[in-house]
């Protein structure tokens, strides 16, 4: 059995405030850790933040203030969001501490016989902070991502990496079963390494750009943002100076959104590959969040901030909507609207429906009982929560939601009470047992309403509405 489980979310990039794609990746990475952590798996769940490179360094410039200033001000956003989110027992790296720093510097020179210096024409998107081939850009020469950004051709001496080096070893990686989740994103990266790679430049002139890491003994560079932030999945677990702790929680699962295919599971895998180090685990891939059926964008006006939500509706709503609404693998949709339709029928009129008919009865007619202890054997959800399939596995418990509701429609224990108390207890007991594993099935997806449904179990107490219902 797995004793250790390392996960890892990729590191928000601090130009701008968090967004709703940066609460689904923390969601989806807390419930794989949750989940863990419940079957007796100890976890070191990994996030931070990427505070380095040129688009911070324009902001910086452009607001008057200093590096250190703006970095700290995002980074205290960001945890900010990961507290509001209930986000577990977690980790948080930022690029800018020292033993980062200091990680990325020993990691260049573990990886030097695979870079060179050289002067190279690139197409470049900002947007990406990446050199973009053909293929990646749209007929008329835009970048797919970032289409509203016009593509800078650049010409200047930088490091660059052997990428092309390692094509044939990153299609052996391909075919272990499982490394990148899901199959579609899979065969889109073995595409992608099987049209022929290029190598890729790791460094930016100081005098142009001084906000990154020193180049190994050569400080009129600095690290390229990309080689710098990827390096942090094994600072946090101690690399370079603890290797027994290292050695201990690596390799990890990383969770990071479709735009993030290419740097998680071909440049990453191939740094790690010419430093020596075993590959990721898994690689699972999540799609965007859209709103009303586009990318969510100030100038349209259809942002949704995460946080304006969680004050709104509670930290649960905003994580049922994330896990169960939204697709794990593919592009999901959040407006308000939607949100409180959902809200309603799955959370009010359903869960915390539930939940009051069950305790008003066991309040009313029962005494306080001892609940066993609950394990993880909800079979179905086991399966799909090792899948990383997240919306499946909630699915597969709002049915057992669904399910007890109609046994208490078809038992109909509130009128049995009349005529045959014995059995009427019986019953409620029994819905009581069944609410007390939902309870503990819960705790990934939902853990404050989880505690509150074993609170009021406990006490023997038809609590408070657990959502109360919103007017549409």
């Amino acid at each position: 059995m797995q004793k250790r489980f390392y996960i890892t979310t990729t590191l928000p990039y601090v130009n701008a405030d968090p967004h709703m794609g940066h609460a689904l990746e923390f969601v989806f990475a807390d419930v794989i850790a949750r989940y863990k952590r419940l079957t007796g798996v100890q976890v070191f769940l990994n996030t931070g933040t990427d505070e380095h490179g040129q688009k911070i360094h324009e902001k910086v410039l452009d607001e008057g203030s200093s590096h250190k200033e703006y970095v700290d001000r995002f980074a205290g956003r960001f945890k900010n969001l990961l507290d509001a989110l209930n986000i577990s027992e977690y980790h948080f790296v930022r690029t800018t501490d020292e033993h980062h720093k200091n990680a990325a510097q020993e990691f260049w020179r573990m990886c030097k016989d695979d870079i060179y210096k050289a002067t190279q024409k690139i197409k470049y998107c900002v947007g990406c902070e990446l050199e973009k081939a053909d293929s990646e850009l749209t007929d008329d020469g835009k970048c797919l991502i970032h289409p509203h950004l016009a593509i800078e051709f650049r010409e200047e001496e930088n490091y660059f990496f052997r990428f092309k080096k390692y094509e044939k070893k990153l299609l052996a990686l391909y075919k272990e079963e499982n490394f990148v989740i899901p199959k579609t994103r899979a065969n889109e990266i073995r595409t992608f390494v099987e049209g022929g790679l290029n190598d890729f430049s790791i460094s930016r002139l100081a005098k142009k750009m001084p906000w990154g890491i020193p180049v190994p003994d050569d400080p009129e560079h600095v690290m390229y943002v990309w080689f710098d932030a990827l390096v942090s999945y094994i600072s946090a677990i101690g690399w370079p100076d603890d290797m027994e702790k290292f050695k201990l929680w690596w390799p990890v699962v990383q969770f990071a959104g479709k735009d993030n295919l290419r740097q998680q599971a071909a440049i990453w895998q191939a740094m790690l590959m010419s430093a020596g180090i075993p590959p990721s685990q898994h690689i699972t891939i999540h799609g965007f969040i859209t709103s009303g059926g586009q990318k969510m964008s100030k100038s349209i006006g259809n942002v949704v901030n995460p946080m304006e939500i969680i004050d709104q509706f509670g930290t649960d709503a905003l994580r049922y909507y994330l896990v169960r609404e939204v697709s794990t693998f593919e592009d999901g949709d959040f407006t308000i609207e939607k949100f409180k339709v959902a809200y309603n029928a799955n959370l009010a009129n359903g869960l915390g429906n539930l939940v009051s008919r069950i305790m008003k009865m066991s309040e009313t007619y029962c005494d306080p009982m001892d609940v066993r202890d609950v394990e993880f054997l909800y079979k179905p959800g086991i399966e799909a929560f090792n899948e990383y399939n997240i919306q499946k596995s909630a699915d597969l418990l709002w049915q057992y939601i669904g399910a007890l509701d109609k046994e208490i429609q078809e038992k109909e224990p509130f009128k049995l009470i009349k005529t045959d108390p014995v059995k009427a207890k019986k019953e409620i007991k029994k819905l009581v047992q069944q609410l007390r594993e939902i309870a503990f099935y819960l705790e990934p997806f939902l853990p404050g309403t989880s505690m509150a449904i074993q609170t009021a179990i406990k006490e023997n107490k038809m609590p408070e509405p657990l959502f109360k219902r919103l007017s549409l």
